[in-house]
């Protein structure tokens, strides 16, 4: 997300805050809004993939090991 497009979100919470937004204000908004979270989203599971941790016997576990996949497996078991 460039910044300014995140200026731009600030500018329409400015304005809300102020004096209220139009409709396409609004639509504008949560649109941004939502690219924001998507980016932020993208930016921490580039962030877990080059993570790893070490288990108790020493091994190293790659990325997959924070996407859930094995939560989930063991969730449902």
């Amino acid at each position: 997300m460039t910044q300014e497009k995140m200026n731009r979100i600030s500018e329409l919470y400015r304005k809300s805050q102020a004096e209220g937004l139009t409709q396409a204000e609004k639509q504008e908004q949560a649109a941004l809004r939502q690219e924001y979270r998507d980016s932020v989203r993208r930016s921490l599971a580039g962030q877990l993939e080059h993570t790893y941790i070490v288990d108790e016997t020493g091994k190293h576990k790659a990325g997959e090991y924070f996407s859930g996949k094995e939560k989930r497996a063991k969730d449902q078991s």
